[in-house]
């Protein structure tokens, strides 16, 4: 049969909307597509030479088909740039900015206020005290599609940028020792106050994106109240702040311990006065030094003295100088506490700046010999020295803060450091215990021992020259060597024998490297013991 005639297809005319309509077209982009540049062959011609038509190994098409479908994903691609950038199609987030400050959001000034990272969840706290009041409400969405972008950029959103609401991401942080507050990671609030709508955006830290701090962002037609929002929440984390009557440190390294950003949440330590052995009169000192100002501060003040306040306890290592610290952190329950030490000792600033704002407190530096030497000892100067010299005269003489120092090596330290008041206003010496202290700790450490009084006197009279901790690890020893002594998981009963054998090994030489370790001072042949050296 003779094939069959085809017919021409008809084209179909388009369809017209009745005049006066708004045709329904996508916008036509405005820049012309071009064609990839063609590859060239070996002997160098291009691939639009009709030479080469044989498949491709691998997907069956030919050298001209994946030249068609190369332009045309490189025209969809330009198409999908102009549809992202073009102004006649904004974004979700940007069509609900616009609804709820009743006005272009790209025309709307945005306010911005930066916290540390440890203020998470005192920001958090604010932001819920703020929004609490009578006369505001709140609408609270998350942000799907970007962690990293300010207000500024989700107010600029473009179609198909990816981005609109969503969960809010949420994270706990530590407000206590063995307690933890559920904070905003990255959220948007739609405010209302009393009328006055405004945007507010929280971005915690986030150290995966590289954001060290908490950052508050604000949005309203009225840079007034913006303002006005942004000056309520910062005063709002002054007067509830989690760290109030806290005891709190700074460190580098906090695993395993209740910790927001650099610092450390530790429980108070509680202390009877009568396990805090040091000379007579020694301890009323120290504590009127620190409480008795506290208590009489108005009258203090209107007579015109001043209360910023400086404590020095030095003297040999093991005699006790931290364990009266813990002392006086344990009584003063009404104070917030920030302690550094070691390494941390360059968060001075940051410490003194808590202490302004969270006072009654007390901020301790352990160990301040380590940053705190005279200059003649330093090459280079000491930075962080100046650092504390700077933050001990920049808090005012009405400011209710002490500052508690140790050291082993008083006899290094910078002069500076007492040579203005406020600074150190007294520096008490922690001594080796003497007769009658090394009885009471014997006592106080070994309350649960069956020992005849002639061997607490041989424990006393051996023992001339050790510090508290000396007796401590004797107290341990003997309780060891009782219960290696007996079998049964009852209770130790530790002896006669089992003190002095605990105390002839521990005197003997080849502990001696023990007992510089716990702070004896090593004994010439007179049987005196000298202060020397660690070793």
């Amino acid at each position: 049969m003779p094939p069959a005639s085809r017919k021409p297809a008809s084209k179909k005319p388009a369809s017209k909307k009745p005049a006066g309509e708004k045709q329904e077209s996508p916008p036509r982009p405005r820049r012309q597509t071009k064609t990839p540049q063609e590859p060239k062959t070996r002997e160098g011609a291009t691939s639009r030479q009709p030479v080469k038509t044989q498949p491709t190994e691998r997907s069956g098409l030919t050298e001209s088909q994946l030249k068609n479908a190369a332009n045309y994903f490189y025209a969809y691609h330009e198409w999908m740039i102009y549809l992202a950038q073009s102004t006649d199609h904004p974004s979700p987030l940007r069509q609900r900015f616009d609804e709820h400050l009743k006005t272009d959001a790209s025309e709307v000034p945005v306010l911005s206020e930066t916290f540390e990272s440890y203020d998470h969840v005192n920001v958090q706290r604010a932001i819920d005290r703020f929004l609490s009041s009578r006369g505001r409400k709140h609408d609270l969405v998350g942000v799907a599609g970007s962690r990293t972008m300010s207000l500024s950029d989700l107010i600029a959103t473009k179609a198909l940028s990816g981005l609109q609401t969503g969960p809010v991401d949420r994270v706990n942080v530590a407000s206590g020792p063995e307690t933890v507050e559920e904070c905003v990671q990255v959220g948007l609030y739609f405010v209302v106050d009393r009328g006055n709508p405004s945007i507010l955006f929280v971005r915690g830290p986030d150290p995966t994106c590289g954001r060290q701090d908490c950052m508050l962002e604000v949005a309203s037609a009225d840079p007034e109240s913006g303002r006005a929002l942004l000056g309520e929440i910062r005063d709002a984390i002054g007067s509830d702040n989690v760290f109030r009557q806290k005891v709190i440190s700074f460190a580098d390294a906090n695993v395993g311990y209740a910790s927001v950003g650099p610092m450390v949440f530790w429980q108070r330590p509680e202390i009877p006065s009568d396990h805090v052995v040091l000379p007579e009169g020694l301890l009323e000192l120290i504590e009127r030094q620190v409480f008795a100002i506290a208590e009489h501060r108005e009258r203090l003040l209107r007579s015109g003295q001043h209360l910023k306040r400086g404590l020095l306890l030095h003297g040999p290592p093991g005699t006790g100088k931290t364990h009266s610290v813990r002392y006086l952190l344990g009584k003063a329950t009404e104070h917030t506490v920030v302690i550094l030490t070691g390494g941390a000792l360059r968060y001075v600033r940051q410490a003194c700046a808590l202490a302004r704002l969270l006072q009654p407190a007390i901020v301790v530096l352990e160990d301040v010999d380590l940053v705190a030497r005279h200059r003649n000892y330093e090459d280079d100067g000491n930075p962080i020295l100046f650092d504390v010299l700077n933050q001990l005269d920049g808090i005012a003489d009405d400011a209710d803060i002490v500052f508690v120092l140790t050291t082993n090596r008083a006899d290094l330290l910078e002069p500076a450091l007492a040579a203005r008041p406020g600074r150190i206003d007294l520096a008490v010496e922690i001594p080796l215990p003497g007769d009658t202290e090394r009885r009471r700790l014997f006592r106080l450490y070994g309350e649960r021992m069956r020992v005849d009084e002639s061997v607490e006197d041989e424990v006393v009279r051996r023992t001339a020259g050790v510090t508290a901790s000396f007796i401590r690890e004797l107290v341990r020893k003997s309780a060891l060597l009782a219960a290696m002594g007996r079998s049964s998981n009852g209770k130790i009963i530790v002896g006669d024998a089992h003190v002095t054998t605990a105390l002839d090994e521990l005197l003997a030489e080849k502990s001696a490297l023990t007992r510089a370790l716990l702070g004896q001072q090593s004994r010439p042949d007179d049987g005196s013991f000298v202060a020397s050296g660690w070793l």
